[in-house]
């Protein structure tokens, strides 16, 4: 009696999960954004998006992360070396100092920090694109029953 129940409720949620990727509608990433249906999706909405897709989601943090950093660093080093010549005009002390240096170092190294992150978030949506199913699919196109054996024991998987 249990196990019909437990069973009723596994084959509705994975009906209502199979149900909503069904309507996923494709990201499209231009001008550095990220636009599903034609609305702009901020980094938090395109995160819960990815979730479904652990590749494509770690590929987009891996590329937030650089750009988060690399920015640090280049306004880091814009403010070091912009305060040392505003220190510079404004007192007698010899310029430039170290801290300019510092601040172009720190311009340098957020170069290459920077650059690929555009092409990992892009790759990152047509990973999460490449995973939806087509959408103009019925389930009759989809439908796989496969039995699987683990060690669990044996039983039978469906895909849709």
């Amino acid at each position: 009696q249990q196990i019909k129940y437990i069973m009723k409720q596994f084959f509705l949620i994975v009906a209502i999960l199979g149900f909503s990727i069904s309507f996923a509608q494709k990201l499209e990433y231009t001008n550095g954004k990220i636009y599903q249906d034609g609305e702009q999706l901020s980094s938090f909405e395109t995160k819960t998006l990815m979730k479904t897709d652990l590749k494509a989601l770690h590929l987009f943090k891996k590329a937030k992360t650089k750009e988060s950093l690399g920015g640090f660093l280049l306004g880091l080093g814009i403010g070091g070396t912009v305060a040392d010549l505003v220190m510079g005009l404004t007192s007698d002390v010899k310029y430039p100092t170290a801290i300019t240096y510092a601040g172009v170092g720190l311009m340098a190294v957020s170069i290459p920090i920077l650059s690929g992150r555009k092409k990992m978030v892009q790759e990152s949506v047509d990973i999460y694109n490449a995973g939806l199913k087509e959408q103009n699919k019925t389930l009759g196109d989809n439908f796989e029953l496969n039995i699987v054996n683990n060690s669990n024991g044996v039983g039978l998987r469906i895909n849709f």
